[in-house]
């Protein structure tokens, strides 16, 4: 078998920037959205933020078959609780199902999530579930391979108290942040913000996110590339 072609048939993994960061208020989530087969972009656009209930979301990393089958199930047990309660289940209970299902299941699962919402009863809330299912309640957490390049630069920007602005800014800065460093994170931003007044989802194109040390500019084409570099004409 040739060997370029081995990436093709390589399970889907979500090398990723998962992100979430509480607020005074509620709670921001943001994902970059590039899914790799191997070497191989799979999906350049993919939505890594997905809905459990109407208040509360999870970022999902790792591989991204073990990811969605955990949201899927995870969704419907919470569907069942919300009719036999008759209210909407809190992100604690969302986050303990999640984290149930993950370590039940910790040698099969090659996954890292972190759910965010809000509640009546705590307000914005965000949780860690990494490998192996643990979970731990955290002002901020974030996961994925960009997070290795985002743990300082969290210990210095993140503060308590911030606004809903703030938080989202800090948010999208840092997924920028790892998509300049992490080749496995790319494509656009996406950010989900959870509060009393409901969920807003906002977009961020990728040539609309701030450059970094060396980075590039955007070009729309090989084209434009070759034509603004204008070469000096040959003289014989």
């Amino acid at each position: 078998m040739d060997p370029s072609m081995a990436d093709l048939s390589s399970p889907h993994s979500m090398g990723t920037t998962i992100i979430g960061v509480t607020y005074n208020g509620g709670v921001v989530l943001g994902a970059d959205s590039r899914t790799s087969t191997g070497m191989y972009i799979a999906n350049r656009a993919s939505d890594k933020i997905t809905q459990l209930t109407d208040n509360v979301y999870v970022c999902r990393s790792g591989s991204a078959a073990d990811s969605q089958i955990v949201s899927d199930y995870v969704r419907y047990f919470l569907h069942q609780h919300t009719i036999q309660l008759g209210q909407p289940a809190t992100v604690k209970v969302a986050a303990n199902l999640v984290r149930l299902l993950s370590y039940n299941n910790k040698n099969m699962l090659r996954t890292g999530l972190i759910v965010g919402g809000w509640d009546k009863y705590e307000g914005g809330k965000i949780y860690g579930v990494p490998l192996g299912g643990t979970i731990v309640e955290q002002p901020f957490a974030i996961g994925g391979s960009g997070s290795s390049y985002l743990y300082g630069f969290f210990d210095q920007e993140w503060k308590e108290g911030m606004t809903k602005d703030e938080a989202e800014k800090l948010v999208v800065k840092a997924v920028s942040l790892a998509i300049a460093r992490d080749g496995a994170s790319g494509g656009v931003v996406r950010t989900v913000t959870i509060n009393s007044e409901g969920v807003t989802r906002n977009f961020y194109p990728g040539d609309t996110l701030p450059l970094w040390h060396e980075e590039l500019e955007p070009q729309n084409s090989l084209l434009d590339i070759l034509s603004s570099s204008s070469p000096e004409p040959m003289i014989s």
